[in-house]
């Protein structure tokens, strides 16, 4: 096997891995604005109902990031 062959056989078994990586983020991102929203409704328990709703739309944007790393896994490299 030359060089080039072993280069093209392990970038493209690199998307699996790329995509495992890149949902590290998000899932720290929906970590972080649930436990807040929890600390939220500690202090102002009557603000409940406004905060679930602002946590899933900062979880929702969030997980945008999570579609867009499995878009880019798929997108195939030269």
């Amino acid at each position: 096997m030359d060089a080039t062959t072993i280069l093209a056989e392990v970038s493209g078994n690199l998307a699996p891995v790329a995509y495992g990586i890149a949902t590290i983020g998000p899932a720290i991102g929906v970590g972080i604005v649930v436990g807040k929203t929890v600390e939220s409704v500690a202090r102002q328990p009557e603000l409940q109902g406004r905060l679930t709703g602002l946590m899933f739309l900062g979880i929702a944007f969030t997980e945008a990031l999570a579609f867009i790393a499995i878009a880019v896994a798929f997108i195939p490299f030269p």
